[in-house]
């Protein structure tokens, strides 16, 4: 299903969280995954989609994950926003970052291939950060 990116991330069914390898999954009926939309949609009101220069080595982004923070939409079921599908959008949460990598998923090829990008216009993740931080 063709949507617009900034869009999609309301159709997420669940949201997980990855803290230092550990995973906590947040399904859309509960406080905590309003918590992180919310807080999600305002940093990224403003943003400008663009063309990403990365492209992500499933076996990489595994081991990755098990460091820092990352939150992932998970939508079950296949999306595409401009011209690429994905079932998974997973994103590094560092506090001073100014724009990211959106990681897609699909059950084909893992987290291998090309990303979305996020600059967040003047604005970091900070308020983000500390929300999923301290879930």
């Amino acid at each position: 299903m063709d949507i617009e990116l900034q869009k999609v991330f309301t159709c997420a069914e669940n949201i997980n969280v990855y803290n230092c390898g550990e995973i906590e999954n947040y399904s859309a009926n509960r406080n905590e995954y309003k918590l992180i939309l919310d807080s999600w949609n305002k940093m990224i009101s403003e943003a400008h989609d663009m063309p990403a220069f990365g492209v992500s080595l499933n076996n990489e982004t595994v081991k990755a994950m098990k460091k820092g923070l990352w939150v992932e939409f998970d939508f079950n079921k296949v999306y595409e926003s401009n011209g690429m599908p994905y079932e998974k959008l997973l994103i590094e949460v560092k506090e001073d970052n100014y724009g990211f990598n959106l990681i897609r998923y699909t059950k084909e090829r893992g987290y291998d291939g090309r990303c979305f990008y996020y600059d967040l216009v003047n604005k970091n993740m900070s308020e983000f950060y500390n929300l999923i931080s301290n879930l």
